[in-house]
C-alpha cells in the first residue's frame, strides 16, 4: 500500500522502532523527522525482510544516503527515544534531547513522554515522584527494554518482582505514542500491598514515596542471587581510597542493580569521641542526599537574665541556637552572652501571670520545647550552692475594685518573680534581708525612704545598719488571700509582710516571722514566699522593668517578613558541617567502651550519575509540625561539585544538569504536587496529574522545589 503508514509499537533499549510502508525512502525520512519532530541523526531505517540491515541512515558527511531501494513490503523506521547517557555537554550548552510523536496529553503534539498521570485520590505525591523517575536517563532505557531478565525471585527483601513490573509497565504506558493520561491504578495497588503506609487516599509525602520505590526496585532487580557474608575492616591507618573502595566492593557483593548503577552513591563518615578522641571512619552508601536549609536552621531567642545578688536588674539578650538543638546549646549561648562567671550557673524559667510555670532545667530537652510566645527569665546563681535551699519571691500589692457600688480592697500580684539562695534553716530576718539586696537595682532616690539610694556605701557596718532597719520595720499582718486577687482584712500601710505560699501563690496561712526559722515547706531545696507590699513602698521602686517579659520570638504581623532565600551550595555546606551527635544517638566508642556524644562529619566521597537531592522543608516535633517556605536557588545547567567532594578522582565528572524537580505547594497537612520536568532543547514541562502544559525555564524555581533531580555531565575533553 503506497503513500500510507501503518505503525506497530515495539520497545527495545533505548530505541522505539515503527514498521512503515513507503517508496521513497529519502521522502520518507525527511517526512518522519517532521512528524517526530526530531533531527535527522536520530532517525534510521532498517531491512527487516528476514533479517535486520540498515536499509538508510543520516550521514553527517553528506546530506542523505539512499540506497534506492523500493521493496513494497515492510521497512523499519528506528527512533532514538532517551539517549541521555551518551549525552555530553558542548561549550557549556545544555543537552538536546530528543522528542516523539504526540501522546494525546495538554501539551503540543510531537512529543513522546508527555503522558499525564490521573489523580487516584490525593495521589499527586505519587504521580509527581513516578514523573520524575520516568524522565531519568538509563532507567527509561533500562524498563522500555527487556528488564525481566533480571527480576530477582529468590530476594527475601524484595517483593518477587511486583513492584518492578508495575513499575516498568507504568513507564511503557507513559512513553507509548498516542497515549492519554495513565490512571496507575496497578501500580498504585502494588505500592499499597507492599508499602501499607502508602495505601488508601491520603496525601503523602513524594520524597518517602521515592525512597521506598527507589529500594524497592534495587531489591527486585539485584542481580545477587546469593548475598555472600562480608566484614568491613577497620582501616588501620590505611588510606582512604584502599578502605573506601574495600567498603564500595563489598556493598556491590551483596547489591548489584540498574539503580545502583545509576542512583547510589558513597560517604564518608568520620567519628570523634570527645573523651578518648578515638577516630572511626566508615564509608557507606547512599541513594539521595537530604540537605538542611541552613537559614532556618537557626533560631533567635530572647530571654531576660538577672542576678541573684542584687547587683544587676532585668537585661534582656537574643542568641542564636540551632533550631533542633537541645536546651544545653541555648544554656552555653546565653551564658557567653551575659559573660557568665566559672563560679556561677543559669537557672532557666518560664513566667506566665506573674509566677514561674515551669523550671527547664534537663540540658537534653529540644528547644523545640519553647515556643516563640513564651516568656523566659534566667536567674544567675552560684553554682557551689547546691545544699542551700532557693528561694522564690512573688510580689503582691493592693488594689480597690468595686463591688456593687462599694470600693473593695484586694491584694493584686504583681512583676516577676526573684530568685536567690539562703542557707538551710534560715530565719525570717535573713530572708528579708535578701530580698532587700534583690531590691536594689529598682530603689528611687529620695531623701525618704525605706531603701534611698545612696551614692556608695563605704563600709559593711553601715550597709548592715541599713538593711537591720529595713528588717526591723517589717511587722505582721494577718490576711485573707484568694488566688491572684486577695481581699484585705487587716491593710497596712508601711510594712512588708512574708508568708511561706505555693507555687501559685494562693496561700497566706504560713507567715513568716522575722526572728524565727522558715516553716518548713514539701521541698528542702525549693521554698516559695510570698511579699504583700504597702502602697508607701511601691512608690519608692521602680517596678517596670519587672512588668514585662520579651517574648522569646516576637513575630510581625503588620510587616511582611521577606521571603528566605539560600543558595543549594550553602545547603550542601551545611550538611557537610561537623556537629555533635544527639543524647539520643549515643556512639559506642571502641576506645572507652562507653557510649559517648560523638562528633560527626560526613563527606561526599563517591558520586552517582543521578544525584537525587531532598530539601528538607518538613520538620517534626513531639508537638510541631512546620513546612520551610525558603526559597532555594539552585542551578540549573551546571551544578559544579568539585569543591564538595572529599575525593577528586581525575576521572570522573562532578557537574550536573538539572533534568526534574518534584514540588510542593502549600501546607503541612495537604498542598499539591507537581513535576517540573526537562524534555531537551531548553524545554520544560509541568506535570500536573493528568495535564501536561509548557513552561518556561524562569518559572521553575520556586519555594516549591523539593527533590531535585540531576544527571551527571561529561566534561569537555
Amino acid at each position: 500500500m503506497p503513500n500510507c503508514h501503518a505503525y506497530t509499537w515495539l520497545l527495545f533499549p533505548s530505541v522505539d522502532f515503527f514498521y512503515i510502508q513507503q517508496d521513497n525512502t529519502t521522502e520518507l525520512f525527511k517526512r518522519a523527522c517532521k512528524i517526530f519532530n526530531v533531527e535527522p541523526e536520530l532517525l534510521r531505517i532498517w531491512d527487516f525482510s528476514g533479517q535486520l540491515t540498515l536499509y538508510f541512515m543520516y550521514d553527517k558527511s553528506r546530506l542523505f544516503t539512499d540506497y534506492q531501494k523500493q521493496w513494497d513490503q515492510e521497512i523499519l523506521l528506528e527512533l532514538q527515544v532517551y539517549g541521555l547517557s551518551d549525552m555530553k555537554s558542548t561549550n557549556g550548552k545544555k543537552d538536546e534531547l530528543p522528542l516523539g510523536i504526540a501522546n494525546g496529553s495538554s501539551c503540543e503534539s510531537g512529543s513522546l513522554g508527555l503522558t499525564g498521570l490521573q489523580n487516584l485520590g490525593n495521589t499527586c505525591f505519587m504521580n509527581s515522584a513516578v514523573q520524575c523517575l520516568a524522565h531519568t536517563p538509563k532507567l527509561v532505557d533500562y524498563f522500555l527494554g527487556d528488564y525481566n531478565k533480571e527480576i530477582n525471585h529468590e530476594n527475601p527483601l524484595g517483593m518477587d518482582g511486583e513492584i518492578a513490573l508495575a513499575f516498568g509497565d507504568l513507564i511503557r504506558k507513559l512513553w507509548a505514542p498516542g497515549s492519554s493520561p495513565v490512571a496507575p491504578r496497578l501500580f498504585k495497588s502494588k505500592l499499597a500491598r507492599f508499602a501499607p503506609q502508602f495505601s488508601g487516599f491520603n496525601q503523602h509525602d513524594s520524597q518517602e514515596l521515592l525512597a521506598f520505590l527507589l529500594d524497592g526496585l534495587h531489591e527486585d532487580l539485584n542481580r545477587v542471587k546469593c548475598k555472600p557474608y562480608v566484614e568491613a575492616k577497620d582501616g588501620d591507618n590505611r588510606r582512604d581510597e584502599e578502605v573506601a573502595d574495600e567498603y564500595w566492593q563489598n556493598h556491590i557483593a551483596r547489591n548489584d542493580s540498574i539503580i545502583v548503577d545509576v542512583c547510589q552513591g558513597q560517604y564518608k563518615s568520620t567519628l570523634i569521641c570527645p573523651i578518648c578522641k578515638k577516630v572511626s571512619v566508615t564509608f557507606d552508601p547512599f541513594m539521595y542526599l537530604s540537605l538542611p536549609l541552613p537559614s532556618t536552621t537557626m533560631r533567635t531567642m530572647t530571654l531576660t537574665v538577672i542576678s541573684s545578688d542584687g547587683s544587676a536588674g532585668p537585661v534582656p539578650y537574643t542568641v542564636t541556637v540551632p533550631k533542633s538543638g537541645r536546651f544545653s546549646d541555648l544554656i552555653q549561648s546565653l551564658g557567653n552572652a551575659c559573660s557568665l562567671g566559672i563560679d556561677e550557673t543559669l537557672l532557666v524559667a518560664e513566667v506566665y501571670n506573674n509566677r514561674i510555670i515551669r523550671f527547664l532545667e534537663d540540658p537534653a530537652d529540644s528547644l523545640s520545647l519553647i515556643r516563640d510566645g513564651d516568656r523566659l527569665i534566667a536567674y544567675r546563681l552560684p553554682s557551689d550552692a547546691e545544699k542551700d535551699q532557693l528561694i522564690v519571691f512573688m510580689h503582691q500589692r493592693s488594689d480597690e475594685h468595686y463591688i456593687h457600688g462599694k470600693v473593695t480592697p484586694f491584694w493584686k500580684a504583681f512583676g516577676i518573680p526573684l530568685l536567690a539562695m539562703v542557707r538551710n534553716n534560715s530565719s525570717g530576718s535573713d530572708i528579708c534581708r535578701t530580698y532587700l539586696v534583690l531590691l536594689r537595682p529598682f530603689a528611687i532616690s529620695s531623701q525618704n525612704g525605706l531603701t534611698e539610694s545612696k551614692t556608695i556605701v563605704t563600709s559593711a557596718d553601715e550597709e548592715n545598719a541599713e538593711m537591720e532597719d529595713a528588717v526591723n520595720s517589717c511587722t505582721d499582718v494577718a490576711m485573707d488571700i484568694d488566688d491572684n486577687q486577695k481581699e484585705i482584712k487587716s491593710p497596712s500601710d508601711t510594712e512588708l509582710q512574708f508568708y511561706v505560699t505555693d507555687e501559685k501563690g494562693t496561700l497566706n496561712d504560713n507567715k513568716i516571722v522575722m526572728n524565727e526559722c522558715i516553716p518548713e515547706t514539701g521541698s528542702l531545696s525549693r521554698c516559695y514566699v510570698l511579699v504583700s507590699w504597702p502602697e508607701r513602698l511601691i512608690e519608692q521602686y521602680d517596678m517596670q522593668p519587672l512588668k514585662l517579659l520579651p517574648e522569646v520570638f516576637k513575630c510581625s504581623f503588620l510587616a511582611r517578613k521577606p521571603p528566605e532565600s539560600v543558595s543549594l551550595y550553602k545547603c550542601l555546606e551545611a550538611f557537610l558541617k561537623e556537629e555533635p551527635l544527639g543524647p539520643e544517638d549515643m556512639w559506642y566508642c571502641p576506645g572507652c567502651k562507653e557510649h559517648r556524644q560523638a562528633s560527626k562529619k560526613l563527606d561526599i566521597w563517591r558520586l552517582p550519575e543521578i544525584l537525587v537531592i531532598h530539601l528538607k522543608r518538613f520538620s517534626y516535633s513531639r508537638y510541631t509540625k512546620n513546612k520551610l517556605e525558603t526559597y532555594v536557588d539552585f542551578p540549573i545547567d551546571n551544578l559544579d561539585l568539585s569543591s564538595h567532594i572529599a575525593y577528586k578522582n581525575g576521572g570522573i565528572s562532578t557537574r550536573y544538569m538539572l533534568y526534574a524537580i518534584s514540588n510542593h505547594y502549600g501546607s503541612m497537612g495537604g498542598g499539591h504536587y507537581t513535576a517540573h520536568v526537562h524534555h531537551g532543547g531548553g524545554r520544560w514541562y509541568d506535570f500536573d496529574d493528568s495535564r501536561v502544559s509548557p513552561i518556561s525555564e524562569d518559572k521553575i524555581k520556586s519555594s516549591a522545589a523539593y527533590v531535585l533531580f540531576y544527571r551527571r555531565l561529561a566534561d569537555d575533553i
